[in-house]
Parts: structure tokens; C-alpha cells; sequence
């Protein structure tokens, strides 16, 4: 099995870049290349441009879920088109993406846990899922009688996964053979703008001209914004995951509860990570935004271990530069690819646990360790918007560590945004302008 997020990772996609486009995408993850590839079926010109490697950072470093169980509301109708999508794509791919239904269950262990859970399901009724609460009994049969105490579960049979390192750049090699043009090491350094207007993009090897630009730079976005006076208060947490090497199979499907995700992957092996765990690393934006994120720091649903400086070079690190002439190295250049190490302690943490659930398995390999940035919002929902103080440009980001799975959907939203189409949802949740047109923030499901 490899692991194509490494940031040495080889260039795939080169090329000069092209005088000019119908659409710049400014970003190489799942969304980015999702808007390219629907962008490029629907006629339009489109060039991605990634100062990395495609999939290199969140978009290859998450659990693999394909989920709608516990979304946002506001989600829900996404997500399900997401899972269609997944499908389809999947079998233009002839099953290399490694798409396939097996089931999320959310692990309660107190009856307030089960509540909340039961709290959500309520809320999604309208949409007619899948999704039901499990008995302390069932919970034991679906868990193959691991050694926990659970009282119940929520869980969604028709939830899916894929395998993330292998499903985006199958995506991309799609989005290519539509006529979309991928370009790789390549940093988008600022937006072009005439007359409060974006025309374009202006990267290390030179201009695009462009009347649409798509902004999905996941953790570098909130920078590249502000560089341009627009100020989102997006952070992003440090996670860490576990790839076992091949096991006997004890659980088939994708589940979490308060200490530790598990997921059965294609190869054999399974994805671990330590459920809500996640560090954040504080810089001047965070203190910036401190405000806008109390409400949900005291609330007390989230793992959140601070560190009080980000390594050097990371979105928020103290010494990122916040403005640069478009002529000079950006922040993007100096860091092609954001490559946390994952935190020691955790690694063996959840091996361990994951021993304890299933103690016939004896010792657990760990075949690879890893860290990424998730970027959230102090509402933990999304970003999906037309910039309103500059025209031209569309943000999807801030994920809040949901953009694997449902990003199939926000990338065809996206290039249809783009294209001055009708995106087919309601995303009022989903504007930018809640961060400062005084509404009052309505926290996203923590299940």
C-alpha cells in the first residue's frame, strides 16, 4: 500500500500554464478537483492550479467516510447527492475509488450521549434516511462483541466509504480526460483584480486571465483571502490517523465513539484515528478570531489540546507573512505541501485501544502514521459562497473535516456557481457574510 500524500511525492501534472481560461480552481484537493472535472464537462475552459501535489494534504489524510449520518440539516440534501456521485464516479473508474456501502455507526456509551443522537435523528426525519438507533444488544452483534460498554448506537446502513489516497487522483486523471488542464507546483500568488473585479489569478510562473476564479485551498484559503482584505475566521486543528497493516476482519464497517474511529479498508487493514481528538497550533489569526470561536470552545463537545505556535511556515505560524507583492515568494511557495507530524502519543494510544476492543487480535502493525490539518469554522459548516467584495470569486472551504465525502457535490455546486448556473441547493447556511452581518452563529451537529 502506498501513501501518495508524502510531500515529495512526484509532479504528475505539468505544463506552461495557458494565456487564459473560462475558470481558474485554486486548490488540488477532493472540491478542487470535483469543480474542475464538472466545470470541464459542462464546456467551460478550466485550469487547476495547486502549489503542491493533487490530494497531497486533508483530502488523502482523512478517515475515508462517506457519510450523511450526523450532518448538518443544511447538509443532508448535499451529502446524499454526494453519495450518488460517489457511485457514479466510482463506476466510470471500474471500482478503483473503492467505493462501497458498509455502514456508520456513532458508538454511545451514557444515555446523554444517546440522546444526542436521537436529538439528530429527529432532526433529519424529513429526509427519509437510513439512519436508526440501536439497542445495547444490537450495538454488541454489529461490533462483532468487542469489549466496550456501549449502550446503543445510531447507525446508517446505506453510509459508504472509498480510499482517499487512491479515490482523488482517479478523480483528477477523470477531470483530464474532460479537457480539464491540471497544473501541480504551481502557487497561485494573489488574485488579479481590475476595477474591483477578479479578471484572473497571478501564479509564481506567471498570469491567467479569468472572469471566474473557485477558491478551495482547504487551510491556506482564510490566507490568501485575507491578503486581499477579506477576512474569514477559519483555523485549522491538527489530527492524527493510523494505518494498521492487514488483519482478520473483526468489523466490517465505519464507527467512532468518544475515543477511537475505525474503518476496515480495501487492503485489509484499518484506518484508525482517536475520534475528537484534534490540537490546534495558536497564531495571530486565532487570537484574531477568538471571539467568533468562545462559544464553541466553552462548550466543551470538542478534544481541543492547544500548542502555542504553529511550525514554521503553517497558515498561522507567527512569522507567515500576511501581505506580499504578487512579484515576490508567497507563503504557498515556501510550503508546497502542509505535512504535520502526527502526535506520538496518540499513535500508540489508539493501537492500544484498538487491541482492547478486539483482544484476539493480539498485536496491532501499524504500517503508517500520519498527521493532517483540518480547517473548521466556529459554526462547524461550511463555506460555500460568491465573494461579495470581490467579484469573480467563489470560496468553498472550511470542511470542518466533512469535505472528503461530500466533496463530489460542493465541486459540481461550485462549477456550477461558477458558470452563473442555478447550484441546485439552498446554501444560505453555507454564506460568508454570517461572520460579520451580525447574525447569530447556530453551532453544526457534534455526533
Amino acid at each position: 500500500m502506498t501513501f501518495p500524500f508524502r510531500a515529495e511525492g512526484p509532479v504528475t501534472y505539468a505544463g506552461p500554464l495557458p494565456d487564459a481560461a473560462d475558470l481558474v480552481v485554486i486548490g488540488g484537493g477532493v472540491i478542487g478537483v470535483s469543480t474542475a472535472l464538472y466545470a470541464a464537462r459542462a464546456g467551460l475552459r478550466v485550469v487547476l492550479v495547486e502549489k503542491g501535489r493533487i490530494a497531497a494534504e486533508q483530502s488523502s489524510r482523512n478517515w475515508g467516510w462517506i457519510r450523511v449520518q450526523g450532518r448538518d440539516p443544511a447538509e443532508i440534501p448535499i451529502a446524499l447527492e454526494a453519495q450518488r456521485l460517489w457511485q457514479e464516479l466510482d463506476a466510470e473508474c471500474k471500482g478503483r475509488m473503492g467505493v462501497a456501502t458498509l455502514g456508520v455507526s456513532y458508538l454511545g456509551r451514557s444515555k446523554r450521549d444517546l440522546e444526542g443522537f436521537e436529538g439528530w435523528l429527529a432532526s433529519a426525519a424529513p429526509f427519509g434516511l437510513t439512519s436508526r438507533m440501536l439497542s445495547r444488544g444490537e450495538t454488541q452483534e454489529l461490533m462483532n462483541g468487542a469489549h466496550a460498554p456501549w449502550a446503543g448506537a445510531l447507525h446508517t446502513p446505506s453510509d459508504m466509504k472509498a480510499e482517499p489516497w487512491v479515490a482523488v487522483p482517479e478523480l483528477a486523471r477523470l477531470a483530464v480526460e474532460a479537457g480539464a488542464r491540471l497544473i501541480e507546483d504551481c502557487a497561485v500568488r494573489a488574485l488579479d483584480v481590475a476595477a474591483g473585479q477578479v479578471t484572473g489569478v497571478i501564479t509564481e510562473a506567471g498570469r491567467i486571465t479569468a472572469p471566474q476564479v473557485v477558491l478551495a485551498g482547504g487551510a491556506w484559503s482564510a490566507l490568501l483571502l485575507a491578503r486581499h482584505g477579506v477576512r474569514m475566521p477559519q483555523l485549522s486543528v491538527r489530527s492524527t490517523a493510523v494505518a494498521t497493516g492487514p488483519l482478520p476482519q473483526v468489523f466490517a464497517g465505519a464507527a467512532v465513539d468518544d475515543r477511537l474511529a475505525v474503518r476496515r479498508r480495501a487492503d485489509g487493514g484499518y484506518t484508525l484515528a482517536p475520534a475528537a481528538f484534534s490540537e490546534l497550533f495558536v497564531g495571530p489569526d486565532a487570537v484574531r478570531a477568538l471571539p467568533k470561536y468562545l462559544p464553541l470552545a466553552l462548550s466543551g463537545e470538542f478534544d481541543v489540546h492547544l500548542h502555542p505556535a504553529a511550525p514554521a511556515g503553517f497558515p498561522d505560524a507567527w512569522r507567515t507573512p500576511r501581505r506580499w507583492a504578487a512579484d515576490e515568494q508567497s507563503p504557498f511557495e515556501r510550503m508546497r505541501v502542509l505535512n504535520p507530524a502526527p502526535s506520538g502519543a496518540k499513535v500508540s494510544e489508539i493501537a492500544r485501544r484498538f487491541r482492547q476492543l478486539w483482544p484476539d487480535l493480539g498485536q496491532v502493525p501499524v504500517q503508517k502514521a500520519w498527521g493532517g490539518m483540518i480547517d473548521v469554522m466556529p459554526d462547524v459548516v461550511p463555506v460555500v459562497d460568491r465573494v461579495a467584495q470581490l467579484p469573480g470569486l467563489t470560496v468553498v472551504t472550511g470542511m470542518c473535516g466533512h469535505g472528503f465525502g461530500i466533496g463530489p457535490a460542493f465541486g459540481r455546486i461550485a462549477a456550477d456557481m461558477a458558470a452563473g448556473r442555478d447550484p441546485g441547493h439552498d446554501l444560505t447556511r453555507f454564506r460568508l457574510s454570517r461572520f460579520s452581518d451580525g447574525s447569530k452563529l447556530v453551532t453544526g451537529p457534534n455526533i
